[in-house]
């Protein structure tokens, strides 16, 4: 079959290739992918600032169907409609994976750097990885499952970052913003999406989501109680600790490969809190599945496009110009 994969050490070094077809072993499902989100995770591990075990499948953003399982599964699990949570592997004795954080484990593997991932037409995870998706979320929105568990992550541990009242400023329209954003409105917040000119797409599906959302930085306001950081860019950082009110809360939530300068001297002078999420846990993965459950989270206005394994160029340079919000690849038409 063909997968789209990190050949190499080097930026250069990712192909489409062809691999065996995998088989589930005991304890594991194999899954027809359905769809594979392109993360900006995907990019820090092509250019080599993200660690990858090479050669290997790329995708973690990955919803599908149960084909097939290995001995001790329940057969009736086929036909199972799922997103994958990513933790191939812990070592389960560390005090993150004995404490509910398998995040932290030093010795974590991962779908799509540490052994193949989603970005093939089959992929074999632990089954305990295959959460099963709610009835109104469909096959290729349900790849956007992971992310937002990254979000209820980043949100809610190691306690509530948004309160009900709070008026909330998630910097960054992109899919974690997006995410962000929704996820803040369940909880209560005010919410207010600040993007660039550049986003103008993004911030016309933040309107379709019913938020408010403005390219003016200049037009939101001077203090907020929360600032929920999704871009990783150093102007978005800066200007999220400038505008968190004293005593208010800062989330860094976007992901970035190296250092920028901030500002940390506001951290002591106007006693913020600031905190921190790195990927998920079974806990986010259970909030993340009610809220869908629930119906308060929407998923399908984010996916912009879904491209097959073959147009894998032109996908990843639609993620790298930032178009749209969440560019999809599908092996086969859903």
């Amino acid at each position: 079959m063909d997968a789209v994969r990190k050949t190499g050490p080097h930026p250069d070094d990712l192909a489409l290739q062809q691999v065996p077809r995998p088989s589930a072993e005991a304890g594991q499902v194999l899954v027809a992918v359905a769809a594979s989100g392109i993360c900006g995770t995907d990019l820090h591990i092509i250019d080599g600032s993200y660690g990858s075990r090479p050669p290997v499948t790329l995708g973690h953003e990955v919803s599908g169907t149960i084909a097939a399982v290995g001995e001790g599964v329940d057969p009736a699990r086929i036909g199972e409609r799922v997103a994958l949570e990513t933790f191939y592997s812990t070592c389960g004795q560390c005090r993150g994976c004995r404490g509910g954080s398998p995040n932290r484990c030093q010795q974590r593997i991962s779908i799509g750097s540490g052994v193949d991932g989603g970005f093939a037409a089959e992929v074999v995870v632990p089954s305990r990885n295959a959460r099963v998706l709610p009835e109104g979320v469909s096959l290729v929105a349900g790849a956007l499952s992971e992310p937002l568990a990254c979000v209820c992550r980043s949100l809610f541990q190691p306690f509530p970052a948004v309160t009900p009242g709070d008026h909330v400023l998630v910097i960054g329209p992109g899919a974690i913003g997006l995410l962000a954003a929704q996820v803040a409105r369940t909880a209560g917040g005010v919410v207010t999406v600040l993007g660039t000119p550049a986003d103008s797409e993004r911030l016309a599906v933040a309107h379709q989501l019913g938020l408010t959302a403005t390219d003016d930085a200049a037009a939101v306001p001077s203090e907020v109680d929360v600032v929920l950081e999704c871009s990783g860019s150093g102007p978005g950082m800066a200007l999220g600790i400038e505008r968190v009110r004293r005593g208010g809360r800062y989330v860094q939530i976007g992901q970035r490969g190296d250092a920028v300068p901030v500002n940390l001297a506001l951290v002591s002078f106007h006693e913020l809190v600031i905190t921190g999420g790195f990927a998920s846990t079974p806990d986010s993965w259970d909030r993340a599945m009610q809220l869908l459950h629930d119906g308060v989270i929407e998923l399908e206005p984010l996916v912009s496009h879904r491209f097959p394994l073959a147009e894998w160029e032109a996908a990843f340079d639609a993620v790298r110009s930032s178009a749209g919000v969440k560019q999809m690849l599908v092996p086969e038409e859903i």
